[in-house]
């Protein structure tokens, strides 16, 4: 019986997580950018949080912990501490939520990975970057200029090109992804994931020949 009554008062002293493990260190911050409510889901503008959602399940985690002006969970990815970020200040901020982190835990924008639409490539399709310039995109450009440096990974997820050259860019980013649509992405975000454990693991040119062969 004293074995049970030490064993609870353990579980009391750690406040009821006397066998859970300490968190690794972040050493990753891993970013799905997207707008916040539900007003929003399933857009294609919200192709990064639907990767983040993937992620967070094979994780076990649920991003949920509102902290940097973002809705987090700090986790392990093959054995690296990484934080997971749903930027909650709508696309165009999306940068002041990545500074946020990045300042507090020290990260240097190489190990900042974004998950991020693409309107340039079709649903589907997959391309990751080391660096580069935002191409037109309002999240990246925040995030570039709030970190003053583009020399961050990202991995874009294609949504399709606008059906009309007339229609505006926001009216398409803002509409729904087809029951078709979605389930060429939910694939593409599934590669998306294994490419982010790739990256992680300084595998970064075997993430490109996964990701960027990836077929609609």
């Amino acid at each position: 019986m004293s074995d049970i009554f030490e064993l609870f008062a353990k579980i009391e002293k750690d406040g009821g997580t006397a066998s859970a493990a300490p968190k690794k260190a972040v050493e990753w911050i891993v970013a799905g950018l997207g707008n916040p409510g539900r007003d929003y889901e399933r857009t294609r503008h919200n192709a990064g949080f639907l990767g983040m959602d993937i992620i967070a399940r094979r994780c076990g985690v649920r991003c949920d912990r509102s902290k940097f002006h973002a809705l987090t969970a700090q986790t392990e990815i093959s054995g690296h501490g990484v934080l997971l970020m749903l930027p909650q200040t709508f696309m165009n901020a999306s940068g002041e939520a990545v500074r946020e982190a990045a300042a507090f835990y020290k990260i240097a924008p190489d190990h900042i990975l974004v998950l991020v639409d693409d309107i340039y490539l079709d649903v589907g399709r997959l391309r990751v970057r080391k660096n580069g310039s935002a191409g037109g995109h309002n999240g990246l450009k925040s995030i570039i200029y709030q970190m003053n440096s583009d020399a961050f990974p990202r991995i874009r997820v294609g949504v399709g090109a606008k059906p009309f050259a007339d229609m505006p860019l926001m009216d398409w980013v803002l509409s729904r992804f087809s029951d078709e649509e979605m389930k060429k992405l939910e694939s593409a975000l599934n590669t998306a994931a294994d490419g982010v454990e790739m990256i992680l693991n300084g595998k970064f040119d075997e993430a490109m020949q996964h990701c960027n062969s990836k077929q609609a």
